[in-house]
């Protein structure tokens, strides 16, 4: 049986540390602490008193709440499945200048379900913080950056490691199926991050970029996700 290839770059991601700490320690705490029906309750009346009448947003939210709810004690691949098609189907992919008006705005996920619609970079965080919330620990979860070769434009996926050298599953809004990173010659990964750092390439991937406005962006929809009433405790 031949060997599957793997996608290039996918490997030599390797673990850094330095100033994504602060995000780490918050990406590491999200919203695993909501554990009742009733916070989301409390999540729609603040959302009604921070944007107004919901009206089918509010239906999006309460889904949310029972696609968790029903995937609490599901398998792990499962639990991926559920919360990749979710996103996917409840949000229409656009981009920030059209929903936002802003050339780059990162959206918590009840920004994004209130819209309806999201960018790259929010598909791949409201399914982060799902897959958190469901017991999934923060390192086998990466908000990967990418190159999309076939727009000839970045992209941002979450990718699922069930071991720190395995082939990873990509969760993307472009392909609806889940897929082995090895069978995604589509993309390109440049960088990723979860709770444990900042992910880049070897020593023989070039010379590492940083880019620290993502950090900025990070801890603002944290922030946004508190003040929008998720308990954001360890767990």
């Amino acid at each position: 049986m031949p060997r599957r290839r793997r996608s290039p770059g996918w490997s030599r991601l390797r673990l850094r540390l330095g100033g994504w700490l602060l995000l780490g320690s918050l990406l590491l705490a999200g919203p695993g602490s909501i554990r009742a029906d009733r916070d989301f309750a409390l999540i729609l009346q603040i959302a009604e008193k921070r944007y107004g009448p919901l009206g089918p947003a509010q239906g999006r939210i309460e889904a949310w709440s029972q696609m968790l709810h029903g995937e609490l004690d599901a398998p792990v691949r499962e639990q991926l499945n559920a919360v990749n098609r979710f996103f996917n189907q409840q949000l229409s992919f656009q981009n920030d200048t059209r929903i936002w008006h802003q050339a780059d705005y990162w959206a918590s996920p009840v920004e994004a379900l209130i819209k309806g619609a999201a960018d790259c970079e929010d598909y791949a965080l409201a399914k982060y913080f799902s897959l958190r919330h469901l017991g999934i620990p923060s390192e086998k979860l990466r908000i990967t950056y990418v190159k999309a070769l076939d727009r000839n434009q970045a992209h941002m996926v979450l990718t699922f490691y069930s071991s720190p050298t395995a082939d990873p599953l990509v969760l993307d809004n472009l392909i609806g199926e889940i897929r082995p990173a090895s069978q995604r010659q589509d993309l390109l990964p440049v960088y990723a991050f979860n709770a444990e750092g900042l992910y880049l390439p070897g020593a023989s991937g070039g010379k590492p970029s940083r880019d620290p406005k993502s950090l900025s962006r990070g801890q603002d929809v944290l922030k946004k996700m508190q003040a929008e009433g998720f308990a954001m405790g360890g767990g």
